[in-house]
């Protein structure tokens, strides 16, 4: 009796492993998208830890950015973002300081795990005592720094953990905005 159960407990070891790994494949097609929910005040200490950002635009410029705030536009998909900035010709020694407000749309990046903000605009650009001619090409200036770094400059990054879920490969794919989190939406890796 001893050796038939043993031989049982052989052939159910054997079982085990590929029972498993189909159970596994099986959860992945049952498990359906779900929310991840950034709170905001997540999102604002991520981005105070990516600053100050100095940057030289068209090798004419140097420019600070500092003291972001971001603010999330509900419901649009959209961020709004303002800053402190020091901007001084390079060639010069003047400087303007005042601040700025821009604001884009945001997207996944499914290959860097990440939150990014795409088409930036800057909304509001203004410079303690400069006239307004002169903001307009402030502005102008401003626009071409959004653009180089926009792009590289994360909301958000994912750490590998919050995309597992018992065992199944997530991928964020939609983003939706509320007055205080974003929402991501994630699906089983396919």
């Amino acid at each position: 009796m001893n050796r038939t159960m043993g031989a049982l407990h052989q052939r159910l070891g054997r079982l085990a492993l590929p029972l498993l790994a189909c159970l596994l494949a099986s959860c992945a097609s049952v498990i359906g998208p779900r929310q991840v929910e950034l709170p905001l005040t997540r999102l604002q200490e991520g981005m105070e830890r990516r600053f100050p950002l100095n940057n030289r635009v068209l090798e004419l410029f140097d420019v600070q950015l500092t003291r972001p705030q971001l603010e999330l536009v509900p419901y649009t998909d959209r961020v709004a973002l303002t800053m402190d900035v020091s901007f001084a010709p390079a060639f010069f020694r003047q400087s303007w300081h005042g601040s700025m407000a821009l604001s884009g749309r945001l997207f996944v990046d499914t290959s860097r795990n990440a939150i990014f903000m795409r088409e930036a605009r800057v909304d509001r650009l203004s410079f303690d005592g400069v006239d307004e001619a002169h903001q307009r090409q402030f502005t102008k200036v401003a626009n071409v720094l959004i653009e180089q770094i926009t792009p590289d400059l994360p909301l958000y990054r994912f750490h590998p953990r919050e995309l597992r879920y018992v065992g199944v490969q997530f991928v964020p794919t939609r983003i939706t905005t509320t007055p205080h989190a974003l929402v991501v939406i994630v699906e089983p890796e396919r």
